[in-house]
Formats: C-alpha cells, structure tokens, sequence
C-alpha cells in the first residue's frame, strides 16, 4: 500500500535570520520517498530523517513497483532512499527508472553489504550515495546531511586498498589538472568547471581525459573514488577542502563531493 504522510514535530535546527525565514515560509517541504521491502526499516528511516527535516513529507513503497509509480506521480520528490531489497523488480532497473522520472532528486542507495562493484554501479546511475544499513546511526545521518549539501557520500571500506597509495605529487597531473580534480571532487560538471576556471569547454574535457588516464580509470565516478583511496581530500589546499577534512577527522568513513554522469549539472 502507498502511504504518504506529513510529518509535524518541532524544529530542531536553529532558528534562521528573519530573512532566511520568510524564504522559508515561501518554500515547499522536502519530500522523501521510501523504499523498502521491509516496513520496520521504513518506519525507522522516518524517523531517523525527522531529525534532519522536521517538516518534511513523507511516502513510503514497499516494491519497486509502488516506488516508481509515486517517482512517476509526484516529480518534486527531493530525495529517494532506496533499499536495495525490493521483492518484484531488479535493483538497478527501479534505480534508472527513478533516475528518469526524478532528474533532479537526490537518490541514496542503501545495502545490506556494499561491495565496490555495487557501487560503482549505483554511482554510474546517479545515486548520490551509497550507505549500509549496518552503519551507526551518528554515521547515517552524518551521510545524509552531506547529501542535503549536494555532496556524494562513498563507504570507508570501498575506498580501503591493501597497497600503499600514491601522493598527488607522484601522479603526472599538471596544476591546471589539478585544478580540475579539485572541482570534479566538487560535484562540478564541466561547464561549470569553464566558468570557475575561464576555460574553453574543449580544454577542460581534455584536462579531464588526462585525469582519467593518468588515474588509470575509465570515468569520473571511478577517478573520484581513486583520488579517495589514495586519501586525497583535494590535490589542492584551500579553505572549503580544510573544512571536508575536519569532517572526515570526526568520523570512521570518507565522504566525497563528487560528479555522478547521470545527474544534471549544478550551476
């Protein structure tokens, strides 16, 4: 059965600057569909994500069926949490599914084990993040606000390699490139990396081939993860690169911004 239902609580956040609050008023609550074979973990998603969105709408699909009938039905859906257990349909076909009818949603997969090529795969098809049912709490809801941020959120276990990984210096990457990776990390598509870097749309899709080689990858999804198992937070230090590293100091797991093919340009 498809439920919807609008959850009122009390804001948990701080109260914003009166400004920030009339935008507030004006805007739509968040809606958050739910999916999952299993109606004890959709119950505990909701609240688990109460106390990031206190006023936000939620519905609720049981297979893959209900969830991209209701992705079909209501398209200003701001995120999807996905479990990937749905009884009728193969996984990654309700991913795509939804993917087309929610462009512009934040979709977040969840696994009973992820494993990398599961992954990779989700990522490829636009999940903005891939997390364990079997995580903390604190953790879960550490990836979920980074994906209310526009980031990309990556297990700690799929970015762990036996071997020692190399530093930035000892890839073959110019600064230009560099620069190019540090945006990419970013969630930046290439057009937005021109108008960041003032850079022809031909030179940047080079820059971004020779990342690619150079990571000895075959896609940005796949250079985003390598630039994390090497334990590059960015190639290169600034201000919002130092505050991502006091957030992954606080935690046990790596988080990325990172790009997603599938998922439209952001500014």
């Amino acid at each position: 059965m498809l439920t919807i239902k609008k959850v009122i609580s009390p804001n948990l956040h701080d109260s914003p600057p009166k400004a920030a609050r009339s935008q507030a008023v004006e805007a739509s609550p968040l809606k958050v569909l739910i999916v999952d074979g299993h109606f004890l973990v959709r119950e505990a998603l909701c609240d688990l994500l109460k106390e990031l969105e206190s006023s936000a709408i939620f519905m609720e699909a049981a297979d893959g069926h209900q969830a991209v009938q209701l992705a079909a039905e209501q398209d200003n859906i701001g995120l999807v949490l996905l479990g990937m257990n749905v009884p009728d349909r193969d996984d990654f076909t309700v991913l795509s599914r939804i993917r087309a009818h929610l462009p512009m949603a934040s979709v977040v997969v969840l696994l009973d084990q992820p494993d990398r090529a599961t992954v990779v795969k989700a990522l490829n098809l636009g999940a903005r993040g891939v997390i364990s049912k079997s995580e903390k709490r604190q953790i879960l809801i550490h990836a979920l606000q980074l994906v209310f941020a526009g980031s990309i959120y990556i297990p700690r276990e799929i970015l762990i390699r036996e071997e020692p990984e190399s530093k930035p210096a000892n890839v073959n990457l110019t600064d230009r490139q560099l620069d190019v990776l540090v945006l990419m990390m970013q969630g930046k598509c290439n057009k937005a990396i021109c108008r960041d870097l003032q850079l022809a749309v031909p030179t940047v899709k080079n820059h971004v081939t020779a990342i690619l080689k150079a990571l000895n990858v075959s896609n940005r999804t796949e250079a985003v993860i390598a630039a994390g198992v090497r334990g590059w937070l960015s190639p290169r230090s600034n201000r919002s690169q130092q505050t991502l590293a006091s957030s992954f100091a606080s935690i046990s797991t790596i988080t990325l911004q990172a790009p997603v093919p599938a998922v439209a340009c952001r500014g």
